[in-house]
């Protein structure tokens, strides 16, 4: 038996818990834009063909399967931490942040979170941390894709406010275009100010 196939046994037949959540982030690395979380109460008896960990799906796929979560999910809710609480608090806590906030958002009160990685964020119930739990837990699956899906979406708005930066192209991420338009420009308003490419930038400014 395989280890996916192991893991994913074990998390889905804890007899203690009548509803377990998925959570997961997106966007940590970016240089720019909130940091998005979701929890995922999946509906057994509605299942969902294809979830897998959002990064190794295409963005068609990505988008095709985030209304069905929505539809199909006893409970969905997705949550951000701004760029300044980021900034405030770190990216480490700011993505914890999120997490609790999706978590509490959900209208369903979960028993047990399970949460990608081995970072957890503070909550009422009890939590279980799966190192690559995106491609492991299908619950965890959903919630990578609901926040992907999200903070592209909100990526693509900024591109709108900000084209200079090409947002549309790179998500925020430090690729060479979005470097180098950086240094064009200069950092806007959706910049973290705490990550040191632009730090470095407002230093030498």
């Amino acid at each position: 038996m395989s280890r996916a196939t192991q893991h994913s046994l074990f998390v889905s037949i804890d007899p203690a818990a009548q509803y377990c959540a998925g959570v997961d982030e997106a966007g940590r690395g970016p240089l720019a834009g909130d940091v998005y979380a979701a929890a995922v109460i999946l509906d057994p008896s509605q299942p969902i063909e294809g979830l897998a960990d959002s990064k190794v799906l295409t963005e068609k796929r990505r988008e095709a399967l985030a209304p069905l979560i929505q539809q199909r999910a006893l409970a969905w809710c997705v949550a951000r931490a701004t760029v300044q609480e980021i900034d405030q608090l770190n990216i480490l806590q700011a993505t914890l942040l999120a997490m609790q906030r999706a978590v509490h958002g959900l209208k369903i009160a979960p028993e047990l979170a399970w949460v990608d990685g081995n970072q957890a964020p503070r909550l009422a119930c009890r939590v279980q941390t799966v190192v690559k739990g995106d491609a492991l837990v299908p619950a965890i699956s959903a919630a990578s894709i609901l926040a992907k899906t999200a903070r592209d979406a909100e990526l693509l708005r900024l591109h709108t406010q900000h084209p200079e930066y090409g947002f549309n192209l790179h998500k925020g991420y430090g690729t060479a275009l979005h470097m180098a338009r950086l240094n064009e420009f200069g950092p806007c308003p959706a910049h973290r100010r705490s990550f040191a490419p632009v730090r470095r930038l407002l230093d030498v400014s």
